[in-house]
């Protein structure tokens, strides 16, 4: 099983689940994580609904070690992300899809490494790279190929959450260079990569960001769009899984070189 797919807001579901091995649940030294196998095309892929079936779980409470854990035990080497988010600039609309290229963390109260120090043992993970630049190429072919408009690159800037973020950090976001604000893609790229597995992110805007038009900021009605807008990702997910070609990518062989 070479991917796994980390279902954002709105989407909860992939595939056939009746086609795979079915709804797991998977112990790791993390706690315990619900993994769906599903036949996605001609491929068997685990599924993570990131903030479970029923959106119960808050981005500041996802389990992302015990998700990234979990895949890593079933085999999984790609993972595929899907991040709804909010856009600070008039490039990048509701509606439109962008792969993340960069991040800015402002996160501050998860657990953000499987390098604790536990042991003695200390590790700095480079991420100069964050998101696996042969996933994001073959997902930009996919989306061509497709006929999908993705924007290529996009900074993205990860705020705790739950709560909105505040029309004056949303323009300190900006003149940082953020394109889109989000809650979920740390520590989960940083954990991805630690674990030596390549990883990337769609993102999906779903609403302008605070104090950037007029419109309040709601989780429901970023929902509901978002549910509108999961069949493009799906099947950008699917065209990318059946065209994958794996190569000897830095992700898997950056602790060799540490």
């Amino acid at each position: 099983m070479q991917f796994g797919v980390i279902g954002g807001t709105g989407f909860y579901r992939l595939g056939d689940e009746g086609g795979g091995g079915g709804r797991v649940e998977v112990e790791t030294a993390y706690g315990a994580v619900v993994v769906n196998r599903v036949r996605f095309g001609e491929e068997e892929v685990a599924f993570i609904a990131r903030h479970g079936a029923g959106h119960g779980i808050p981005p500041h409470r996802v389990n992302y070690r015990g998700n990234i854990a979990a895949l890593k035990s079933l085999g999984v080497t790609n993972i595929l992300a899907s991040a709804a988010v909010g856009s600070l600039v008039k490039t990048m609309p509701p509606g439109a899809l962008a792969i993340l290229t960069q991040f800015i963390d402002f996160t501050r109260g998860r657990p953000s490494t499987f390098f604790d120090g536990e042991g003695g043992e200390v590790v700095h993970v480079d991420v100069s790279e964050p998101y696996c630049p042969h996933l994001r190429e073959e997902l930009r072919k996919a989306a061509e190929a497709l006929g999908e408009e993705v924007h290529p690159e996009a900074t993205y800037v990860c705020a705790e959450g739950p709560r909105f973020e505040t029309p004056a950090e949303i323009r300190m976001f900006r003149q940082m260079g953020s394109d889109l604000v989000g809650m979920t893609s740390v520590p989960e790229a940083v954990l991805a990569r630690e674990a030596c597995m390549c990883y990337a992110s769609v993102a999906i805007v779903t609403n302008w960001a605070a104090g950037v038009s007029a419109e309040p900021v709601e989780h429901g009605r970023v929902s509901d769009f978002m549910g509108r807008q999961t069949p493009r990702v799906r099947a950008l997910f699917e065209a990318e899984i059946g065209a994958h070609r794996e190569i000897d990518c830095s992700c898997r062989t950056w602790a060799n070189k540490a």
